[in-house]
């Protein structure tokens, strides 16, 4: 998976958009988990993180603040491990000081996006992943323009078992539409709260919204994750929760997500 002097993308097999209708949902460590779930599954995976106001996905990797370097095609993505099976892109390693705020007006945001997405030398990937902003607005316009002169396989949406997230979602799913996005299917996210002593499955915020939501729009329903401490905490310290916890019930439904978005890529 060295950098090669092609497009960017032309070794990239798939790319899958991660959306949400609103923050907050989990959408970037959705994005994280899958990531790590498709290289524990043997395949080569890729994420670029482009949500210029919350750029989080270099922590959950526990990645830092590492030098990007440029080769003649582009950026050169920062690598994981040693074995070169997960690349990292986030529009975090441009930012002058992770901690100020973005304050940008749309087309100085749509500059920067376009030129992220097409100019990072990828080399061989079997998925790329593509963490955006939550919402719909230039930003996703800007990502979808620069992808489709390669091409998208479609989008993950991520939600709440609540209402409120659902109905964002059902504007998102609109966009989808709209943008000739294939919808892959819907996640839900924090389904339950998985207590650390006895493994109980506790419905604090609700249950089904997801999935009541994929038959009314006749979308795929991928599966749900709960609420785990465990992958809280191994987000928060930038460890694999995958490789630590493999008999949990969270890894099995991260797991079953990722085996169902591969069985469906390749049926594409």
């Amino acid at each position: 998976m060295e950098p090669n002097n092609d497009g960017s993308l032309d070794q990239v097999r798939h790319v899958v958009l991660i959306l949400s209708g609103k923050g907050g949902v989990g959408k970037s460590t959705i994005t994280t988990e899958l990531a790590l779930a498709l290289r524990h599954a043997g395949k080569k995976v890729g994420i670029l993180d482009v949500d210029l106001c919350g750029p989080s996905i270099p922590r959950m990797l526990n990645m830092g603040r590492p030098d990007v370097h440029q080769c003649d095609s582009g950026w050169v993505p920062v690598y994981t491990g040693a074995d070169k099976s997960l690349a990292l892109m986030s529009i975090g390693f441009l930012l002058e000081d992770p901690d100020e705020a973005v304050v940008w007006r749309g087309p100085k945001k749509t500059a920067l996006i376009g030129q992220f997405v097409s100019d990072v030398a990828w080399g061989e990937l079997d998925v790329l992943l593509v963490d955006t902003p939550p919402g719909t607005s230039d930003e996703h316009l800007a990502v979808l323009e620069n992808l489709k002169k390669h091409r998208v396989d479609g989008a993950i949406l991520v939600t709440t078992p609540q209402a409120v997230s659902t109905g964002d979602v059902r504007r998102e799913i609109t966009f989808c539409k709209k943008t000739g996005v294939r919808i892959l299917g819907i996640v839900e996210n924090m389904s339950g709260f998985v207590c650390p002593h006895c493994s109980e499955c506790s419905n604090i915020f609700s249950k089904g919204g997801g999935e009541e939501l994929a038959k009314l729009t006749g979308s795929v329903f991928l599966g749900s994750v709960p609420l785990d401490p465990l992958l809280s905490s191994s987000i928060e310290e930038g460890k694999d929760f995958q490789q630590l916890f493999p008999d949990s019930a969270t890894f099995s439904a991260i797991s079953s997500i990722s085996q169902i978005l591969l069985n469906s890529l390749q049926t594409a």
